[in-house]
């Protein structure tokens, strides 16, 4: 895997990342309730970047608009999490951000994919944030990522420069309203096409790609899709610069599977290859903190996490909160507090395991906040339509 611009193996100052996975709105709920957790343990107000992808930009961009509007500079302080963070990532995740696009643009988007990308650019910026991504405070440092298809690599999306290393960063990348940055990052394929930047090859400043006619070209047909395409764990801009590196991991775990059709086998052959590069992501950390180039901590979905208290059963994971669907539908009230209440828990117990000096000794316990909502059986019942991409009984509000 190429290693990006600014990577210095065994160099670290004092910084602590975060990055936040793709998953759709799924991803978005399951951060709420581990940022919740990171929040009770100081650690919010720490941070000194936050590195997002897909559903986890979603999140980021909720927390961006918060940060402009009040003003932090020194770090993410917040006071009132339920009122200043939780509450907007329900209400945003109440809201239908597939249907109407996938509607609206259904008869032509095989041929022209850019009008409902541009769609979902006007629904972030609406429901998300328009602020421009110049206004965002210096600390922490927010990176939307999405993926080049252009020269295949990462693009980021931030106050200090939004390109990549290969096309170059746009002179005046800062003036991207905050909600581009998160649909460009978000724009998930099949469902939505490439994102098209737009901009012309006089408008990158850099870049490895060579300037003669055919650089220059491509670099003004550089389109953007999903950022978990890839790196869906949003590592790269924090892996090789951080000392201590957090991740949280909603992305959809590996299933076993053989046989079917011959576009099940094309959507097999794409999975093995997602699966593959996330597990060399996942190598690529660990082998950092046996290496000593960095301390820090995982956690996914599909964590199990044994006895562990608070937590739910490692077969309910497995067998219905791992399988809620990653989209961007409405999620019902029960979804919501399930997966806030999940990534609270893995989050927990993950930092005591493998970060425990950024736990402090009188440390606030954990206690899930949606604690109607840790009995099993409830949220069986719950969660039992929660894989589908339609079903009847959450539209008429039933679920």
């Amino acid at each position: 895997m190429q290693v990006e611009d600014g990577a210095d193996r065994g160099v670290r100052g004092g910084e602590l990342g975060l990055c936040l996975s793709g998953g759709g709105y799924r991803a978005t709920l399951f951060h709420l309730g581990a940022v919740r957790r990171l929040h009770e343990l100081g650690l919010l107000g720490r941070l000194d970047t936050i590195s997002s992808v897909s559903g986890g930009s979603i999140f980021a961009g909720v927390l961006a608009d918060l940060a402009i509007r009040e003003g932090w500079q020194q770090g993410l302080q917040v006071g009132d999490f339920d009122r200043q963070v939780a509450e907007p990532v329900r209400r945003l995740t109440k809201r239908d951000m597939r249907t109407l696009p996938f509607l609206a643009h259904a008869l032509y988007n095989w041929l022209l994919p850019g009008p409902r990308a541009r769609h979902l650019v006007a629904l972030c910026s609406r429901h998300v944030s328009s602020r421009p991504l110049r206004e965002l405070p210096d600390r922490p440092r927010f990176v939307f990522c999405a993926t080049d298809i252009t020269f295949g690599v990462n693009w980021e999306s931030s106050k200090q420069r939004t390109g990549s290393f290969q096309a170059g960063y746009l002179k005046d990348g800062g003036g991207w309203p905050i909600g581009r940055a998160v649909a460009a990052s978000a724009c998930f394929p099949p469902i939505f096409g490439p994102l098209r930047v737009g901009a012309p090859a006089s408008a990158y400043a850099g870049g490895e790609q060579r300037r003669d006619d055919e650089g220059l070209r491509l670099r003004g047909m550089v389109a953007l899709s999903d950022g978990g395409v890839y790196d869906n764990m949003a590592l790269q801009p924090v892996q090789d610069s951080h000392a201590t590196v957090l991740v949280s991991d909603c992305g959809a775990p590996f299933a076993f599977r053989s046989g079917g059709n011959v576009l099940r086998r094309l959507m097999r052959y794409t999975s093995v290859v997602q699966n593959q590069a996330h597990d060399l992501r996942v190598r690529m950390f660990f082998t950092g903190i046996s290496k000593k180039w960095h301390l820090g901590a995982t956690w996914g979905i599909a964590s199990e996490l044994g006895d562990a208290v608070p937590a739910y059963s490692d077969a309910l994971v497995g067998e219905r909160i791992s399988r809620i669907r990653t989209d961007l539908d409405p999620f019902t009230d029960a979804e919501q507090c399930i997966l806030e209440n999940h990534g609270y828990c893995v989050a927990e117990q993950r930092l005591r395991e493998k970060a425990p000096h950024l736990v402090a000794r009188d440390a606030p316990a954990a206690a899930p906040p949606h604690s109607e909502w840790m009995h099993e059986a409830r949220v069986r019942r719950a969660l039992r339509d929660s894989h589908k991409r339609f079903a009847l009984r959450r539209m008429w509000g039933r679920a």
